[in-house]
Parts: C-alpha cells; sequence; structure tokens
C-alpha cells in the first residue's frame, strides 16, 4: 500500500497531468461546409441577441425586488464568476471539488494552491481556497483568501456573506455586520445575509429605545 504521504502528491500531480493532456489533445476540427446556396445569401441568420454584461447582471441583481428573479440573477452571475479562463485551472478546480466531497480537505486545498498559482487573477480561485480553509478550520488563511478574492472582485456577494461568518465566529460582531451588509448591498434579496443583518445589528448598533 502506497502510504498516504506519497499518495496525495501522486493525486495532484495526476490531475495536472490529466488537464495537460486535455489541453494537448485540442478540440476537433470542424467538418467542412459546403458553399452557401441561393436561399442562405438571401437569408442571413440573425445574429443571437448579445447576452447581459457582468456589470449589467450586478446592477439588476441589487434593484431586484423579486426573491425568486433576484435568485436567478445570482446564479448567472456565479455562473460568470466560476469562469477561471483556463482549461487547466477548472479541471484542478473540479479535482478539488470531488476531493472535498470525499472529505480530503488537505488534498483540496494542494489542488487549489496549483489553482492559484495558475490564475493568480481568478478571484473565484481565491473564494473556493478559502472554503477549503475554512473547513479545515484554518480561519486565518481563509480570511487572507477572501480578502484577496475581494481585492479582484469587490462584488462577491458570497465572498463577502463568508468574510462575516467567519469573522461572527470569531466573536468579531462589528466586523460580521460590516461584511454582511456589504453582502446585502450587493444583493438584497439573499435570505441568509437579511437574517444575519437582522440578528447582528441590535447587538452592534444597539436596540432603539
Amino acid at each position: 500500500m502506497i502510504p498516504t504521504s506519497l499518495l496525495r502528491p501522486l493525486l495532484v500531480a495526476a490531475a495536472v497531468l490529466a488537464a495537460a493532456v486535455l489541453i494537448a489533445g485540442g478540440a476537433p476540427a470542424a467538418p467542412e461546409r459546403g458553399r452557401p446556396g441561393k436561399a442562405d445569401r438571401e437569408a442571413p441568420e440573425k445574429p443571437a441577441p448579445k447576452p447581459p454584461s457582468l456589470d449589467d447582471l450586478f446592477a439588476r441583481l441589487k434593484a431586484s425586488a423579486d426573491p425568486a428573479e433576484a435568485k436567478g440573477i445570482a446564479r448567472l452571475i456565479e455562473r460568470r464568476l466560476d469562469r477561471s479562463g483556463s482549461a487547466t485551472a477548472d479541471l484542478l478546480t473540479d479535482r478539488a471539488r470531488q476531493a472535498m466531497t470525499s472529505h480530503d480537505f488537505p488534498l483540496a486545498a494542494e489542488l487549489m494552491d496549483r489553482v492559484t498559482a495558475l490564475e493568480p487573477t481568478w478571484a473565484e480561485g481565491w473564494n473556493r481556497r478559502a472554503t477549503v480553509f475554512w473547513l479545515l478550520s484554518d480561519k486565518a488563511d481563509a480570511l487572507a483568501d477572501l480578502q484577496r478574492a475581494l481585492v479582484l472582485e469587490p462584488r462577491h456577494f458570497e465572498a463577502w456573506a463568508s468574510l462575516g461568518r467567519i469573522y461572527e465566529s470569531m466573536e468579531d460582531k462589528a466586523r460580521a455586520l460590516a461584511a454582511f451588509r456589504r453582502a446585502q448591498g450587493l444583493y438584497p434579496q439573499m435570505e441568509k445575509v437579511r437574517e444575519a443583518v437582522d440578528r447582528l445589528a441590535p447587538e452592534v448598533d444597539g436596540r432603539d429605545l
């Protein structure tokens, strides 16, 4: 049996190798198409509508008064933020997710180390590594990664919410409330954040007489 100390580096190396093979293979060549017929020339296809920009989605999320609509917009934003722009980083991130599902948090941390080294400007990479550190009970590194993610994308409402949860777990209620309010300002219909603000505000701000 291979010792655990040797197995984890082998798993990380295998994930990196798989990513390299995937990229090296490239996409299959598109089949050649025949020359367009007369009907095609006379009736060209209409271009697909341009998807809303990330700025537009954040603006719509902030303005939405409908929780269901806001949740749908939030999912669209999360899908955009999930794109690293690197097939290797995406594959390693997926391997890290699988490791987290298996509760192999040290392996997940090593894989996310590779991801943040490959794509240091990808905010979601730092946010996900922060989640791994949180699961490893490493609050200091989790906070550092969340702060790095928020420097790269200050509108990352999930990172603000996570920051609030960590501060609250450390009994730093003032910073927790400030973080939750930042998340609420970006995503007003986010239920867990609204509940956190309602819970902490009376303690931090004081109750009205």
